[in-house]
């Protein structure tokens, strides 16, 4: 039997991240995910929406179906 697994090249939060420090955020989403680590990506609130910056993945874990990412926030784009 397989493993269902998702290849993500965004990040896309829904609002659901959270603060650990200055920059770096947690993520939990459903299912197995494989993102790459270290390496620079847009992050987004939903697919359709702008880009609101880059971050880059430094940790991921899976676990009872659900995929956990810890991600470094480098650039915010800014409506100012």
């Amino acid at each position: 039997m397989g493993m269902p697994l998702e290849l993500n090249t965004m990040i896309i939060t829904k609002g659901n991240e959270k603060r650990l420090e200055e920059n770096l955020f947690i993520l939990e989403k459903e299912g197995y995910r494989l993102y790459p680590i270290d390496i620079p990506m847009d992050i987004r609130k939903t697919k359709e929406s702008e880009t609101r910056g880059t971050a880059v993945i430094r940790k991921l874990e899976w676990e009872s179906e659900k995929t956990k990412i810890t991600y470094q926030l480098i650039s915010l784009n800014s409506s100012n």
